[in-house]
């Protein structure tokens, strides 16, 4: 379930001065282990600095196309970021997880009206999604609300473009930046006022069949409630957090005993022992135990597991939903036990 396969970089395009697209050639015997839908995301591990560092990146490639590829952006102390904008060569060999996430589009053989709102770098699942609705029908439409600093900074300004070019009045794009005041652009951030414009007014006359948000958590939260205010049914809104702003600590109310845990990955069940107050994947690994894993911030759906046995409270959750919950799924980089003993099956989502 945690497995990586050696991937060769084939090749690198610089899309802005900070960040770049990264693609892979997939070998015709991994063709099947790395199929994947719209919207999903691949783990990419290495060793830098005598440290292994995994790092999860939205594919931005659409499943039909012939090489799949990752935008990456560099962010000021991060160690894979500044790798693959600085050090990483076409040639070089990654470890790459097999695509996973929850946050997809699929066709559905009809014509679909489909919206994209995102902010920066949350742009690269997006554009996986605009791809593959416009080729998927004739007569599919996509509206993309997108925000960067300054058109410097916008990732992947080439592909929306051709894309432009080769769909026509099928794609409609609205450009925000809150750095630069540019002709037919709005200027600022994401918010109520832009949501209520493109859906109140611009785009009233048409019946979208689903919301995808991508980017931070503040555009995220503000483009879902504005939405909702103008009758988008919660259902139809699906995001994905690249990042979050609540950083939260395991609570004082936290049980401070000690927990049996019985651990079932790739059909290998293992047994441990940790302290409540711990979290159950930083056990895990503590114990030399290979359990998937990718962003360790509640953000990816990288560490899902099942709770068969026993109880866990999730300190954050951003993916899971009620009746995930209800079924016993945690997220096991933010899941304490409480209870004496626990079981977790991670072969069982």
């Amino acid at each position: 379930m945690s497995e990586f396969f050696s991937l060769k970089v084939s090749q690198i395009e610089q899309l802005t001065d900070q960040s770049v697209h990264v693609s892979f050639e997939i070998p015709e015997s991994l063709k099947a282990a790395f199929a994947y839908k719209a919207g999903q995301y691949i783990t990419l591990k290495q060793n830098i600095r005598q440290q292994e560092v995994r790092r999860a990146y939205s594919i931005a490639t659409a499943p039909s196309e012939p090489l799949l590829g990752v935008g990456i952006k560099q962010v000021q102390g991060g160690l894979f970021s500044t790798y693959a904008n600085e050090a990483l060569r076409p040639g070089d060999v990654l470890e790459v997880m097999p695509p996973q996430g929850r946050f997809v589009f699929e066709p559905n053989g009809s014509a679909q009206h489909i919206a994209g709102i995102a902010a920066g770098s949350g742009i690269t699942p997006v554009l996986s999604i605009a791809k593959t609705v416009l080729e998927s029908h004739p007569e599919s439409f996509f509206m993309l609300i997108y925000g960067n600093k300054t058109k410097d900074d916008q990732m992947y300004t080439k592909a929306i473009d051709a894309l432009k070019d080769t769909y026509g009045e099928r794609l409609k794009i609205e450009y925000v930046y809150s750095r630069a005041s540019i002709p037919r652009a709005h200027f600022g951030r994401i918010d109520r006022s832009i949501i209520n414009f493109a859906f109140k007014n611009k785009f009233a006359d048409r019946a979208f069949d689903a919301f995808y948000l991508c980017g931070p958590e503040e555009m995220i939260q503000e483009s879902s409630e504005a939405l909702q205010v103008l009758g988008v049914h919660q259902d139809l809104i699906h995001y994905e957090l690249f990042t979050s702003s609540k950083k939260e600590e395991a609570p004082n109310s936290l049980p401070n005993g000690m927990t049996k845990v019985q651990v079932l990955l790739d059909e290998v069940e293992t047994s441990l022992e940790m302290k409540q107050t711990e979290r159950l994947l930083d056990a895990l690994l503590k114990n030399k135990i290979d359990a998937p894993y990718s962003c360790q911030g509640g953000v990816c759906s990288s560490c899902i597991a099942r709770v068969t046995k026993g109880n866990a409270v999730m300190i954050k959750n951003e993916i899971l939903t009620n009746n995930e919950i209800a079924e016993g799924l945690i997220l096991t980089c933010q899941a304490h036990p409480t209870t004496s003993e626990i079981t977790i099956d991670f072969d069982d989502v």
